[in-house]
């Protein structure tokens, strides 16, 4: 086993460890996102919006694993072979023993459980009993991806953490009572009511949190908002007075925006095509589709910052896929300006919306039609802070805003209880 401790840096979107811990009778949330290899973990004071320590187990059930604990400004890295779930979350129990925050003492409320599907059976969080988890488990021909690494999750920290009751929040929520208009397909009915074929959407957690920091900034619950969550998975969202009204991913996080593996929007009679063509299986499609394609089928890497590299250096192929790329996001803040019949607000978040200035300027720039102005000195400034990033002359409010889905996760699960 390898353990090293070294200082470092914590997300600025919300206080950190390093800052002055929570009065006496705060209430903490122990968030869990469970992956089919990996456990991340944050121990978060929901009231004071504080990161008392955060972490994450990796390459669980390989040859070597690795561990990263963080508190107080301290990173500690643990490398040693972790066999199951079990095994990595019993010993995040122990760095929270021997490196802190002391969780005995840490008034821990409820341990708050992101699951990626929820179907039509959850518009909010979950108090998880059997039944609970019995219906995540119907879900999973929904999210084959997500809910059974969710449920992984779920069953062992329910019975490592027994003495607290443990809450699910679906990233699929926010968008539960999307119109009909925006959540049916044009499939035959009988068929999709017969099968759950739908739009549910997802990162909903996350563009929940933003319009709603959004709102707060600006001072308006009116708003008209367009919402770009952009990582290695990207979804845009259009939400009016607090309230979704269309999103672009739809069944599955396949549909919509081009992202750093999945093609994003494509002719569902592709798959009839490669299936006869060239002689692919369904798994075979699939893969394709969710893993290698997007920027990495289009550049041969899904790191925005390496594209964009390439671009200088002079590659057409990286350039035509980030024209391609920003294509897409204007189509769609267009789109969703013309279902809501205006924008007033357009927000960049996640990895590359939050971090990437020359995209975003990319994008302002092609929705100049719309009166969109960018500031460019605000829009190259390095914050972890939510900002307005806009120019004074521009009549759509464009903004960069930090997504913290733990946060949002342990607020949801403070406020069921």
């Amino acid at each position: 086993m390898t353990t090293t401790a070294t200082q470092t840096s914590t997300q600025p979107s919300t206080r950190t460890a390093s800052d002055p811990a929570p009065g006496a009778g705060s209430r903490t949330v122990l968030v869990i996102n469970s992956g089919s290899s990996s456990i991340k973990y944050q121990l978060v004071d929901p009231e004071a919006g504080l990161a008392l320590a955060s972490g994450l187990v990796e390459r669980i059930g390989e040859e070597e694993g690795a561990i990263i604990h963080r508190h107080g400004g301290q990173e500690l890295r643990i490398q040693a072979p972790i066999a199951d779930h079990g095994t990595g979350l019993a010993e995040v129990l122990r760095l929270f023993d021997e490196q802190g925050p002391d969780l005995s003492r840490a008034n821990v409320v409820a341990v708050g459980h992101r699951v990626v599907q929820g179907g039509r059976f959850f518009s909010g969080p979950a108090l998880i009993d059997d039944e609970v988890v019995d219906t995540i488990t119907e879900l999973v021909p929904l999210g084959p991806l997500h809910n059974p690494a969710h449920l992984k999750g779920i069953e062992v920290a329910r019975e490592l953490l027994a003495s607290v009751p443990h809450v699910a929040v679906f990233d699929t929520a926010f968008f539960q009572d999307l119109p009909e208009a925006a959540a049916r397909y044009a499939l035959n009915r009988e068929v999709a009511d017969t099968y759950s074929i739908r739009r549910y959407g997802a990162h909903g957690t996350s563009h929940q949190y933003v319009s709603g920091e959004v709102s707060a900034l600006l001072g308006r619950q009116d708003l008209k908002q367009v919402v770009l969550h952009l990582g290695n998975g990207a979804s845009a969202s259009a939400v009016v007075a607090g309230r979704a009204v269309d999103t672009s991913m739809g069944l599955t996080p396949l549909e919509g925006l081009v992202m750093g593996g999945r093609t994003g929007d494509i002719d569902p009679a592709a798959v009839f095509h490669l299936a006869r063509v060239a002689g692919m299986g369904i798994d075979e499609i699939d893969h394709l589709f969710n893993r290698a394609s997007g920027m990495k089928g289009l550049t041969g890497d899904n790191d925005m910052r390496e594209v964009w590299r390439r671009i200088d250096a002079g590659q057409a192929q990286a350039r035509e896929a980030m024209d391609i790329y920003v294509h897409r996001l204007v189509k769609y803040v267009g789109a969703y300006a013309a279902v809501m019949g205006g924008l007033d607000a357009l927000t960049f978040t996640a990895g590359i919306g939050e971090n990437d200035a020359r995209l975003r300027a990319e994008v302002v720039e092609r929705l100049g039609f719309l009166g969109a102005r960018i500031d460019p000195g605000a829009n190259t400034e390095r914050s972890g802070r939510a900002r307005v990033v806009s120019g004074s002359d521009s009549a759509v409010a464009v903004l960069v805003v930090p997504t913290n889905e733990e946060l949002a996760i342990a607020r949801q699960a403070v406020t069921l209880l």
